[in-house]
C-alpha cells in the first residue's frame, strides 16, 4: 500500500450508514451545536437505495427528534386505519380478534411509510443543518488509534482488480477520523461485527437472532385497495417448519407492500425461504387481492430479532453502535425504526455532552445507560420472551404464553423472568439426512416469480471486475462439508440466487458465487452452518437501488 497513501480528514463525529439511526444522530448533533463537524457515509448509490423495511412507523422517534415533521413535509401521509391478524391454513383463514392483545400491539396513531423515502427526507433535513452526507461511500475498514481505540474508518476505496490488487483506475480511499465514530450500518454490518468481536461486546449476552424479510411492492386493482389497511398473518405455508409470518400494508397510489419473514433459526436445511414467500401469495386471501395487479419492486433484508437479552454492549473506546447494529426490533410489533431513531438521538446527546467536557475517543457510557433504561429498553423489555417462547414451543403456545407475558410485563412483572435463546441461527441448522426435502410448486410468472427474475426488480448492480465482496474463510467447505451434510443450504437461503452448486467438466461439484446478484441482506453471513461466509462491503454505490422500499 506504500505507493498509495491515504489522505485523512478530521471530524467531530463520523457516522457510518444513512439509515434512520445514523441520520437521527447527525440531525441531533447539529441541533445541539451547529458548529460540530459531522459526516454521514452511505454505501448505497443514494440515501435510501439500501433501505428496506415493512414499514408501519411508530412516530415516537421522529416526534422526539423533529416535532414539526408534518409541517416540514415528511413523507408520512398514510395513517393506519385498520389492523387485522389472521392465522392461515392452506385454504382459508381465521381472524384473531384484536381485543385480547396487549395495548402495545395496537397500531392506532402509526403510519404506513416507505422508510427509504423517510430517510431521503431525513438526509435533506440533516444537510440543511450543515451535515455532510456522502452516498456511494462504502466503509471498508476500521481505523484504530495508538491505544487500540476506534479512531475512524476508511471510505471510498475504488478500482481493485478481482484478485484484490490495485487496478489501473485505483483510488485508495480516505481515512475519516472522528473524536467519536457511530456505526449505524443496520443488521450484521461488517464494521460493527468486527468491533463487537474485537472488544468482546457480546460476552455474557444471548446470541443475536435473525429473520429474513422479503418484500415486493404491488400496484393493485383500485377496487381492492384500502388505503391505511394493515394485515399480518401467521401459520401457512410455514407451518411447523419455521417461525415467521407475513405483512400486507396498503399505502397510497393503489400500492401494497407484500412482505414475508422467515425466522432463520429453522432446522430443516431443505427449507427455501424465498419459495415459501412465493407460495404464500397463492393463498386464496392473498391471491384475490393481487390478481390483476403487477409487482413493481422486490428486495430482501435480514432483521435482528434477539431483542433485549441479545443486545451487545453498545460502546467501546471511540465508538458507539446504533439501531440495528445493536438489534432494537420489537418482534411482536414488527417495529424497530422508532427505536433506531431514538438510539441515534441518545448517542448524539451523549457525544455532545462528552465533547463539551473536552472528552474524545472514550466510552459513551451515558448512551448505553439511556438505551437500556430509557424508552428503548422499556419497549423491548416487555416483549423479551415472545421470541424464545416461539422458538421453544411453536406458534400456538407462543401466542398464548407470549400474549400473557406481554400483559403481565405491562403491569411490571414476568412469570418467566428473562428466557434465553440458546443456539445461534447457524447452529440451529440440522443435518439434511434427518429431514424430508420440501416440494415447492413452480412459480407461475403472474403471482409468483423465480428468484432471478425478481432480483432484476431490485435493480442491483456490482462492478464485475472488483474482488467478490462475499468471502469464504475456507474455499473447500461448501463442497466438502455443506453439500454432503446440509444439502448445500446457501443455494436456498439466499433470496437473490447468489450461491449455486454446479457440476464441472469432470462431473465434480463446484461452488459458484454470483456476487453481482447480492442485495446486501446478510443472510449468508448469519445462516451458513459452518460460518464460513463473510459478508464485506463492495465498492461504494454498488448493490440494490430500491426506489421506495
Amino acid at each position: 500500500m506504500s505507493e498509495h497513501t491515504r489522505e485523512a480528514m478530521e471530524y467531530d463525529v463520523v457516522i457510518v450508514g444513512a439509515g434512520p439511526a445514523g441520520l437521527s444522530a447527525a440531525i441531533r448533533l447539529k441541533q445541539l451545536d451547529a458548529d460540530l463537524n459531522v459526516v454521514v457515509l452511505e454505501k448505497g448509490s443514494e440515501v435510501g437505495a439500501h433501505i428496506l423495511s415493512g414499514a408501519v412507523l411508530d412516530p415516537v422517534g421522529l416526534d422526539a427528534l423533529i416535532p414539526d415533521w408534518k409541517d416540514k413535509g415528511a413523507p408520512i401521509n398514510v395513517p393506519v386505519t385498520e389492523d387485522r391478524f389472521y392465522m392461515l391454513g392452506e385454504a382459508g383463514q381465521v381472524r384473531i380478534p384484536n381485543w385480547p392483545m396487549p395495548p402495545l400491539m395496537n397500531n392506532h396513531g402509526n403510519y404506513i411509510v416507505s422508510m427509504g423515502n423517510v430517510c431521503r427526507w431525513m438526509a435533506e433535513q440533516a444537510e440543511e443543518l450543515g451535515v455532510e452526507v456522502f452516498p456511494g461511500m462504502s466503509c471498508s475498514e476500521v481505523v484504530y488509534g495508538d491505544n487500540g481505540e476506534v479512531k475512524g474508518v476508511v471510505a471510498g476505496e475504488f478500482g481493485k482488480n478481482a484478485d484484490g490488487t490495485p487496478g489501473p483506475g485505483y483510488e485508495p480511499g480516505m481515512e475519516l477520523h472522528g473524536k467519536y465514530v457511530f456505526l449505524g450500518e443496520g443488521v450484521r454490518g461488517s464494521l460493527s461485527k468486527e468491533v463487537i468481536e474485537k472488544f468482546g461486546l457480546s460476552n455474557g449476552k444471548e446470541p443475536q437472532k435473525f429473520g429474513l424479510g422479503m418484500k415486493e411492492i404491488w400496484e393493485i386493482d383500485p377496487a381492492k385497495h384500502k388505503q391505511g389497511s394493515v394485515t399480518h398473518t401467521m401459520g401457512w405455508p410455514l407451518g411447523s417448519n419455521a417461525g415467521g409470518g407475513s405483512f400486507i400494508y396498503h399505502l397510497d397510489n393503489n400500492q401494497v407492500y407484500v412482505g414475508f419473514v422467515v425466522h432463520l433459526n429453522y432446522e430443516n436445511p431443505h427449507l427455501y425461504p424465498y419459495m415459501e414467500f412465493q407460495r404464500f401469495k397463492h393463498h386464496p386471501m392473498v391471491k384475490e387481492l393481487l390478481e390483476g395487479g403487477k409487482r413493481v419492486a422486490y428486495g430482501a433484508r435480514a432483521i435482528s430479532e434477539g431483542g433485549y437479552q441479545s443486545m451487545p454492549k453498545m460502546v467501546a473506546p471511540g465508538v458507539a453502535l446504533l439501531g440495528c447494529s445493536v438489534g432494537m426490533v420489537n418482534v411482536p410489533r414488527i417495529k424497530g425504526n422508532h427505536n433506531a431513531m431514538l438510539s441515534g438521538k441518545a448517542a448524539a446527546e451523549a457525544a455532545y455532552a462528552a465533547l463539551q467536557a473536552g472528552r474524545a475517543s472514550d466510552e459513551l457510557t451515558d448512551y448505553e445507560t439511556e438505551v437500556r433504561d430509557g424508552a428503548i429498553g422499556q419497549d423491548l423489555k416487555k416483549v423479551r420472551n415472545v421470541k424464545p417462547l416461539w422458538s421453544k414451543y411453536g406458534l400456538t403456545a407462543s401466542l398464548t404464553l407470549g400474549g400473557f407475558d406481554m400483559w403481565t410485563n405491562t403491569l411490571g412483572f414476568s412469570l418467566f423472568g428473562t428466557l434465553g435463546h440458546g443456539k445461534s441461527d447457524a447452529e440451529a441448522t440440522g443435518e439434511a439426512s434427518k429431514f424430508k426435502p420440501i416440494d415447492y410448486p413452480k412459480p407461475d410468472g403472474k403471482l409468483s416469480f423465480d428468484r432471478l427474475t425478481n432480483v432484476s426488480f431490485a435493480a442491483t448492480n456490482h462492478e464485475e471486475s472488483q474482488p467478490a465482496h462475499l468471502k469464504l474463510k475456507d474455499a473447500s467447505i461448501p463442497v466438502a462439508v455443506n453439500l454432503p451434510k446440509y444439502a448445500g443450504p446457501s443455494a436456498r437461503y439466499c433470496p437473490a440466487g447468489v450461491y449455486e452448486f454446479v457440476k464441472d467438466d469432470k462431473g465434480d461439484d463446484k461452488f459458484v458465487i454470483n456476487f453481482q446478484n447480492c442485495v446486501h441482506c446478510k443472510t449468508c453471513d448469519i445462516k451458513d452452518p459452518s460460518q464460513n461466509i463473510v459478508w464485506t462491503v463492495p465498492q461504494g454505490g454498488d448493490g440494490p437501488n430500491y426506489p421506495n422500499m
